[in-house]
Formats: C-alpha cells, structure tokens, sequence
C-alpha cells in the first residue's frame, strides 16, 4: 500500500511542480469564453426575439456559458485549483459562480464531505442526493418507486436542487446541525436564488421588454420580446443542468463502482483513501470537447485523487494513473459516455424496486497486499 501511495504522491508532486503559467492562461482564457459565450447569447435572445435561428443560438450560447461557468472554471477554481496565481478572479473562497448554489455551502458540502467521504453510504450525502436509491445497502421506501420521476425532477431543476439539498437538513435530525446553523445558511441560500432567479427571469426579459416597446412602440411586440427572452433563457439553464446531471452521474453512479461501508474511514491511511477515490470514481472517454465541456470531470478519478491540481492536466495524468492502477491490480473505471450513462439508468432502475445485495466494503488495513 505504501508503494502506491508513494507513486501516486510522485506524480501529483511531478505534475505540480510543472503547472505555471501555461494553466495560468489557461484559465484566463476559459473565463474570456464564458464572457463571450454569454455576451453573444445573450445579445442574440435580447435583439432577436422569437426569430428561430437567433433564438435557437441565443439559448444555446447562454448553456454553453452557464457549462463553462459551472464546471470548467467554477468548481475547478472554487477547489482551489488557481489559488497560486494570487489572481482575485480565480481565488477559491471568494469566487462566485453563475449557479443557485452558493459558494460557502458548495466548499462545505462539496468539497470537504463529498470529497473526503466519496461514496460512504451514511456520510457522502451526493450519493443519491438524498432522493435516489442507488444501492442494496440503502433503505427501500415506498417514495423509491417514484425514482424515475425524481430523476427527471433532479436533472431539469439541478442547481436549485442542488442548493437547497446543500443545507444538509437531513443533519438536523441526525443532531450533527443546529437549526440556527441551517437558518444561517438559508439567509445564503434564499439570497443566491434569488439572485439567480431575479437575473434570468426578471431583469433580462424586462430589458428585452422595454427595448422592443421603445423601438416598436407596440405593447403586444414589447411582450412577445420579453416571452422569447425569459424561455430561452430558461432553456440555457436547462441545457447547463441537464448536462452537469449527466456528467456528475457519470462520476459515481456507473455499474462498476464501489461502495463503503460508514466506518471505513476509521484509520485510513493516505493510500487507502486513494484507492477508495479510484473504486468510488469513473472515467469517461471523449475528445477535448468532451473534457473541455465536462469541466474534465470526465477526468473523475484523476479529479478525485488531485482535487487541487489544475484540472486541465487530468488528461496526461490519467495514462500514469492507468499504468499505477494496473501494477497493483485496481480496477480503473472508463468507457464511452453512452455506455457509463446507460449503466448509470440501469442502477437508477434496477434500485427503484426492493432489494438488492449489501456491496458496501471496507477496504481494510492493505487492501493492495498481494495484488502486485
């Protein structure tokens, strides 16, 4: 196990000390796309009303963007990852992201249970979000026959679930949180929804509004303006939550993940925390396109190994990662995007019904002995 983790130390180390200022422009130049995809859908739905090529492409920009924002540069930065450019843009703590979900609960929820507790049923609370049944070695309840409605319901409306599901509410009556800490936070939350709400669906249609009634002078015009800019602005963020749903899933959900027991972090060392993020985690295979578009979460496992490494370096990681997995015999989960997402609605059907084994493990004090 040591050996392992030593490998897996020397290529974070190695890549780490290679990240400079080409990941610097990198970024820099992800954020000037995320301008300008969002400057150009948004001026195409303002001046281009219910016309079908501008307004197809107009909706179709702004997803584009609220992608980018969410997960290229957003959850990329708010990890940390750009934290060395001493660059207020891309600071971690204090950036703020095109999403309903705000930063501090994201950190919280996220970054630390999330990551640090990757697929420990009890403690990971992404698994399953709270609504979905995605193992045996969860409850069955009557409401788990509804799975494939939920799921519609969570994709489409993905970052608003996703904020209000960050308040963690399920703590409370588990008597890990107060009520004044979960208060505190809504104060957070309510303000960041509304904030998203009242940008794309109060000020930008009222503009559209006003600028069609200044120009045509016509009150029927001055609302089908304001109509053309609300729905395609509801369909950029459909396209965005839909697409992270989908990526996300992919992450964690596939057919041959592994799950863990609650007390399987009890005294687990650094390497066995690796292996637990490389069985917990799936790849996807793609193009850049795909990776540049999935935030490189795409990357998973590698993201899951190096949270704070520039994610743009998890694609010449992943073959040394491949390679150390094959010397000890871990399993390394990848395949296409249409195989790891069927196999993600497969187990969203088949633990829709009772049953199903208890697969939850603990890896043990060395997991790796004989594997070599």
């Amino acid at each position: 196990m040591l050996a392992f983790q030593q490998e897996l130390d020397d290529l974070r180390d190695q890549t780490r000390r290679a990240v400079g200022e080409e990941d610097a422009e990198y970024i820099r130049n992800i954020l000037r796309a995320v301008r300008w995809t969002e400057a150009a859908g948004r001026a195409l739905l303002l001046f281009g009303g219910w016309f079908p090529p501008t307004w197809i492409l107009g909706a179709a920009l702004l997803g584009i963007s609220k992608i980018l924002d969410n997960m290229e540069l957003g959850h990329n930065v708010m990890h940390g990852q750009f934290d060395w450019m001493n660059d207020p843009r891309f600071n971690g703590p204090s950036f703020e992201w095109d999403n309903a979900c705000p930063k501090e609960e994201w950190r919280r929820s996220h970054n630390y249970q999330h990551h640090y507790y990757t697929n420990v049923i009890g403690r990971d609370r992404d698994f399953g979000y709270g609504i979905l049944r995605l193992s045996g070695d969860m409850r069955w309840y009557p409401r788990n026959i509804f799975q494939p409605v939920h799921t519609f319901m969570l994709a489409t409306l993905f970052e608003w679930y996703v904020a209000v599901h960050d308040l963690a509410l399920n703590e409370v009556k588990a008597g890990k949180r107060s009520w004044a800490s979960v208060a505190k936070a809504w104060v957070r939350v309510k303000a960041k929804m509304w904030r998203q709400f009242r940008r794309d669906f109060i000020a930008w249609p009222l503009a559209a509004g006003v600028l069609a009634l200044a120009f045509s002078g016509s009150v029927d015009t001055a609302v089908q303006w304001t109509l053309a800019v609300l729905a395609g602005n509801a369909v950029g963020g459909l396209i965005r939550n839909v697409w992270a749903f989908a990526i996300i899933f992919c992450g964690h959900f596939t057919e041959h993940i592994y799950t863990f027991a609650k007390n399987s972090t009890e005294g687990e060392t650094k390497g066995q925390w690796y292996l637990r993020q490389i069985l917990g985690s799936s790849n996807i295979r793609g193009g850049r396109l795909l990776h540049l578009m999935s935030g490189n979460l795409s990357h998973q496992i590698e993201h899951h190994l190096f949270p704070d490494i520039p994610a743009n370096r998890y694609g010449e990681m992943a073959p040394q990662v491949r390679e150390i997995c094959a010397k000890y015999n871990v399993p390394y989960n990848t395949g296409s995007f249409f195989k790891q997402f069927g196999s993600v609605l497969v187990r969203l059907a088949r633990y829709t019904l009772p049953g199903g084994s208890k697969q939850a493990v603990h890896l043990g004090q060395d997991p790796l002995r004989g594997r070599a």
